[in-house]
C-alpha cells in the first residue's frame, strides 16, 4: 500500500470519528446530578449516612440519593405525587423529603 492511500485511509477514518461525534446533540452528552428521582436501589451515589453508594437507596424517590440524568432535565422528569398530594420534583441539591424512616 503507498503512503498516499495510508494518508488517505487514516484521513477518512479521521474524518468519519468526527462525523460521528457530531451527529450527537452536545445536550445529549452532558449529565448532571439530580437528587430525588431514582427508585429504591437504583440511584447512582450519595444515599444518606448509613449507606455506601450506587443502589444503596431504599426508598423510593428517596431525597438524599442521585442520579445522574441528562442536563438540564432534572426538575422536568415526572414524578407520582407524595402520599399528601404535593407533587414531587428533582432537584440538583440533596431534598428533606422521601427519606428513610
Amino acid at each position: 500500500m503507498s503512503n498516499t492511500t495510508k494518508t488517505l485511509a487514516v484521513a477518512g477514518a479521521v474524518a468519519a470519528a468526527l462525523a460521528a461525534q457530531m451527529t450527537v446533540p452536545a445536550h445529549a452528552q452532558a449529565k448532571e446530578k439530580c437528587f430525588g428521582v431514582s427508585l429504591a436501589g437504583e440511584n447512582d451515589c450519595a444515599a444518606g449516612p448509613g449507606t455506601t453508594c450506587a443502589g444503596t437507596s431504599t426508598v423510593d424517590y428517596q431525597g438524599n440519593a442521585w442520579t445522574l440524568v441528562d442536563a438540564g432535565t432534572c426538575a422536568d422528569i415526572e414524578l407520582p405525587a407524595m402520599a399528601d398530594g404535593t407533587a414531587r420534583m428533582g432537584s440538583l441539591e440533596e431534598l428533606d423529603r422521601d427519606l428513610p424512616a
